[in-house]
């Protein structure tokens, strides 16, 4: 007998269904790098090198659709005499906020665009300086901004270095793009006194410790104009670090305070939006030593996980770019020179060999303890899960249309 139309339409609801928990998670975006993605090309070093140095690189790593335009290691010579500031201006330029892969640039639709630089995107531009044109003309494309120099010669495309569409493009280029506007001086940023900073809030015993190590302040004071971020332990984590602190040996103890200074700036809200390892000034005062720690976020928490100790941020002391000081609730012990806190072993699993009549309860084990199960594990456990969930779902359709 031919079913009824509700019967139909729900049986195709239900393979519908099947089919939807039987189908593929959606894959993770991947995040790329562009220092790594340059690395192995020497020829751009120097422009590695500065993307690095004014944090463009974070700027471009935090972006999913971008396209960079890459000069050589002559090319970058024209950038010699401005201030680092003024440097990442004019890098800025040399992002673009939109795709431009080679095939992209070569079918130009009339032959011209204009495509918004992180120069512009960041706020940094007047008007429109921050725009970059795009102009392809006898088979060559070249990029200008409206206000160049007027003796500037346009930069033009070369090559593609690497592409991933529609995520990144790193192109390279001829020369730097001209522009007046992200040429123009920047004041440098007005100057910050560290002990004191520290000394206002939250970690005046902190600002002594460094005060009593020059090597320790030279090196916080060389590195905070061009990115520091600073951990400071509160004035009551420092004393309960005291008696510790006390028997080191003055290369621990310089080792120790540089450990809580990370050569980068990070804003709180990048902190709480990124997981990872970072270095420490402590990774380059000693040759083959890691000095490195886990950055981690859950929620608006952010802690630091030396695999001694974990401490968490507890106050921002201080956020002025390209400087960040965060007030933390431990003092950092690097595993470099305290004992590695190793995770306790798990608990036997109960036996399953038990009857029910002989423990008076269920025989079934529980599993639901073991939240560390392999990740090639995790897919066909998964798949099974969906599979059972599909066919319940189909039979309780089919009873109700008998």
């Amino acid at each position: 007998m031919a079913r009824s139309r509700p019967a139909v339409l729900l049986s195709l609801a239900v393979v519908a269904l099947a089919a939807t928990a039987l189908a593929p998670a959606p894959a993770a975006a991947t995040k790329y790098n562009i220092t790594k993605l340059l690395a192995p090309y020497k020829q751009y070093s120097r422009f590695n090198e500065m993307l690095s140095r004014t944090r463009l690189a974070y700027d471009i790593n935090r972006r999913q659709t971008i396209t960079v335009l890459a000069v050589d290691n002559a090319a970058m010579s024209a950038l010699d005499h401005y201030s680092l500031q003024t440097i990442r201006h004019i890098l800025s330029l040399h992002v673009l906020v939109d795709y431009y892969g080679d095939k992209k640039l070569k079918k130009l639709a009339h032959g011209s665009t204009a495509s918004s630089s992180m120069y512009q995107a960041t706020g940094a531009a007047s008007g429109m300086s921050g725009y970059v044109n795009i102009t392809r003309k006898d088979g060559k494309v070249s990029f200008t901004t409206d206000d160049a120099d007027a003796t500037a010669k346009p930069t033009r495309y070369i090559r593609s270095i690497k592409e991933y569409p529609y995520d990144i493009a790193v192109l390279e280029v001829s020369s730097i793009i001209s522009s007046a506007d992200a040429e123009a001086p920047v004041p440098p940023p007005a100057p910050v006194d560290l002990v004191e900073l520290l000394s206002k809030k939250y970690c005046k015993s902190f600002a002594s410790l460094l005060s009593a190590n020059a090597d320790v302040l030279r090196t916080l004071n060389e590195t905070k104009d061009n990115g520091l971020t600073l951990f400071c332990p509160v004035d009551s984590a420092v004393a309960a670090f005291a008696a510790t602190y006390k028997n080191l040996t003055a290369k621990a103890k310089t080792a120790i305070l540089l450990y809580h200074g990370v050569p980068d700036y990070f804003s709180l809200q990048l902190l709480k939006s990124n997981n990872g390892m970072v270095t420490t000034l402590a990774t380059a005062s000693e040759n083959k030593k890691d000095y490195s720690y886990d950055v981690q976020n859950k929620g608006e928490t952010v802690t630091l996980q030396t695999r001694v100790v974990t401490s968490s941020i507890t106050a921002t002391v201080g956020d002025m770019e390209p400087l960040a000081v965060y007030a933390v609730n431990k003092f950092l012990k690097p595993k470099e020179i305290f004992k590695v806190v190793e995770a306790p072993a798990p608990a036997p699993e109960p036996s399953k060999k038990k009857s029910k009549a002989a423990d008076g309860g269920d025989d079934s084990s529980d599993d639901s303890g073991d939240v560390t199960a392999d990740k090639g594990d995790a897919a066909p456990a998964a798949m099974l899960a969906r599979w059972v969930a599909a066919a319940t779902t189909a039979v309780a359709a089919f009873a109700l249309m008998g």
